[in-house]
């Protein structure tokens, strides 16, 4: 028996680990559970010149999606337990191992459960039997993909977001200001053309780490043009990033309409910096958290309303820290990143053979 972390990207771990040793940026929750449970972590190499692999990359994933899963179809066993951290990675290793005779069990991340090409693959060739456990990050995923296969609520999961305590934790920010400092982080999905005309005309500044490790030139967002004299945007490393959050007076996720879950790093970054926040209002943990009163909400392009948010509590600096205070109390009970790795590492030890009859529910809705 063993455990098994399938990646649908390569990192590097040693420098995420010599980093984070330094305190130049936070640990891997991915390397995180793989040394708590002593799972081998399994990456897709940078690409794959297969003939095989590149057609079957058609039907979904890429290449070297499909000649990592070939490979793991053919030494993994019953006794196995994996986790996929995405579909693009677990539909090719489901598929593959659906003509095996001995089948791991199989936990897979689903990022995108309403794309029309994953639903068809799971549904037409039968994965819900050969994917034992789907793991999302929203609700309104998990409700969507319990409806579309017809699972038991145990069966589709709620994963909590997280970030590393370890790094983002409160201290006082050491940028000098002469006036109040909005921060703000990301790239998709952002509107930072609303965020710009919210603060227009006030006596603020603002800075923003428009970055995103997973952007593209599909990835969509709105930018003010011209940007504004007070508002600065460019990218950050980890530790300037940790020291804008610290020494912000407010933090904004402001957001485009979406279903994505976008923003929820920069929300659980700040409020681990013990930062008041205000965020854009999706359908996904952000709104769950605006209706709990621990973040202030906005509805997507509304430039009034995120002006008066931002008003009413560099006005009011109890009331904003109160609910950073609030905040960072709830983040430290549901969000950090032991928090995840003893919930993720329970779900694979319990998908252990000998204990798959015990499951526990661990969805948190």
């Amino acid at each position: 028996m063993g455990f098994h972390i399938v990646t649908s990207i390569r990192f590097d771990f040693d420098m995420f680990v010599k980093r984070a040793n330094q305190d130049k940026g936070p640990r891997h929750n991915i390397y995180l559970i793989s040394e708590f449970l002593h799972a081998k972590i399994h990456q897709p190499n940078n690409q794959s010149s297969n003939f095989i692999n590149k057609a079957l990359s058609l039907l979904a994933a890429q290449p070297e999606h499909w000649e990592l899963a070939s490979q793991l179809s053919e030494e993994l066993t019953d006794d196995d337990v994996v986790y996929c951290v995405a579909e693009d990675i677990g539909l090719p290793l489901a598929i593959l191992c659906k003509f095996k005779s001995k089948k791991p069990r199989l936990v897979m991340g689903v990022m995108a459960p309403s794309r029309k090409r994953t639903q068809y693959l799971i549904k037409s060739l039968g994965l819900g039997n050969i994917i034992q456990v789907f793991a999302v990050n929203a609700k309104n995923k998990a409700d969507y993909l319990q409806t579309l296969l017809n699972l038991p609520q145990e069966r589709v999961i709620l994963i909590p977001e997280k970030t590393d305590e370890a790094f983002f934790n409160p201290a006082k920010g050491n940028i000098p200001k002469t006036r109040p400092l909005i921060a703000s982080a990301g790239l998709e999905q952002r509107d930072y053309k609303t965020l710009a005309e919210a603060i227009h005309g006030e006596d603020i500044n603002v800075k923003i780490c428009a970055f995103s490790p997973n952007a593209s030139a599909k990835t969509q967002v709105s930018m003010p043009e011209p940007v504004p004299d007070n508002m600065e945007i460019r990218y950050f490393e980890f530790t300037e990033l940790r020291d804008l959050y610290r020494s912000a007076d407010i933090v904004v996720v402001s957001l485009l309409e979406n279903d994505y879950s976008a923003g929820l790093t920069v929300l659980m970054e700040a409020m681990a910096c013990r930062r008041p926040v205000i965020m854009t209002k999706n359908v996904c943990l952000a709104e769950e958290l605006v209706d709990n009163g621990l973040v202030i909400g906005t509805k997507p392009g509304d430039i009034l309303g995120m002006r008066t948010a931002i008003q009413e509590l560099l006005s009011n600096p109890e009331k904003a820290s109160a609910l950073a205070q609030k905040a960072y109390d709830y983040f430290l009970i549901h969000h950090t990143s032991e928090y995840y790795v003893n919930f993720m590492s329970d779900i694979m030890k319990e998908m252990v053979p000998d204990k798959a009859s015990s499951k526990k529910n661990y969805s948190l809705r």
